[in-house]
Parts: C-alpha cells; sequence; structure tokens
C-alpha cells in the first residue's frame, strides 16, 4: 500500500431553500467540508446525472476518483451511472472502511477492514 491520497469531502444536498444557512448554523457542515452543492442553489436534484456532474466540478474532481454515498439506492445508482464509486449507506463502520480504502489509509473502525 502506498502512501494515503487526500480526500476532498463535499456535499452534494437535495435541501430546502435556506438549507446553507440554517446546517451552517447548526451543524457548521461548512467546516467539515470543502465544497456543498445545494440542489436549490443549482437547479438540479439528484438523481439527475448534473448534479453530481456539478458536485465533482466544485471540487475539482473527476467522478472516477470520488467516492459517493446516499441513503436512497436509487440516487446512488445514479450516482455509479455518472461514474462515481457509489453505495448505498448502510452504516457508519463501513462508510468508514470505505473511504479509507479510498485513501489508502487502511482500517478507521476496529473490526472493519476497508471495503473497495
Amino acid at each position: 500500500m502506498g502512501p494515503p491520497r487526500k480526500c476532498r469531502p463535499g456535499i452534494l444536498s437535495n435541501s430546502f431553500v435556506g438549507a446553507r444557512e440554517r446546517e451552517t448554523a447548526l451543524y457548521r457542515f461548512d467546516e467539515l467540508v470543502e465544497q456543498i452543492v445545494y440542489s436549490q442553489e443549482i437547479g438540479i436534484e439528484k438523481p439527475d446525472p448534473r448534479a453530481f456532474e456539478a458536485a465533482c466540478a466544485a471540487l475539482g474532481v473527476r467522478p472516477e476518483g470520488c467516492p459517493f454515498r446516499d441513503d436512497f439506492a436509487v440516487k446512488a445508482e445514479a450516482a455509479g451511472s455518472a461514474g462515481m464509486q457509489a453505495h448505498v449507506f448502510a452504516d457508519h463502520a463501513g462508510t468508514l472502511a470505505r473511504i479509507a480504502a479510498h485513501v489508502g489509509a487502511g482500517p478507521l473502525v476496529a473490526g472493519h477492514e476497508p471495503v473497495v
């Protein structure tokens, strides 16, 4: 295994008008990720492929180098069709394992090996 890759975290959200301000005040997501793309601001919602393209463009990454998680299979499938490494969210440990595998960091949660 080589050195860990840099990961550029972002959020693609189908949230409501005003979500950026509310979520920034409540959760400070803007301090946790490099970019947040809100569907109501770009006029395109997941699962439209253009929403995934917009998120990748905002982060300056290619879709094939971008892991994507969503609670809904239809949105994960659409992200996969757009070229992203898409998975349906099942649990936090599994998501952390997939992120660790993506960046080449090894297990981030005891007992959960990275899944590719």
